[in-house]
């Protein structure tokens, strides 16, 4: 089996991931990324899941659409998804592609953990 590009880490009823790689692009590593977070997801009933962007640097549109899967997926188990620490490069793309009104993006992780109801 591959490494994972992905850490983890569970506790109480929230789970923190944080993407292991600089570069997002390769489809087989994001389809793998999107499998070890679904699994996590799917893991936890009404999940709070903060993804981590604080390594990455770049990310394809293979990349975006992932996180649409995974955010779909999220909601679909009562659960709420946030992102947090994107650099400026790729924060741009997330409002050029109007997924910053789709996703709850903030600038740290404190304040993304603050923002669950």
């Amino acid at each position: 089996m591959a490494s994972s590009h992905i850490s983890v880490r569970k506790t109480d009823n929230l789970i923190r991931i944080d993407f292991i790689d600089r570069n997002i692009l390769d489809e087989l590593n994001i389809h793998q990324i999107g499998e070890e977070i679904l699994k996590v997801v799917e893991s936890e009933f009404r999940p709070k899941v903060v993804i981590v962007f604080k390594n990455v640097e770049h990310m394809s549109s293979a990349a975006f659409g992932t996180l649409m899967k995974v955010n779909e997926r999220v909601k679909a188990r009562d659960g709420q998804l946030r992102l947090c620490q994107i650099t400026p490069r790729i924060h741009e793309a997330f409002v050029m592609t109007k997924l910053n009104r789709i996703f709850s993006i903030s600038d740290t992780y404190e304040t993304a953990v603050a923002s669950f109801v």
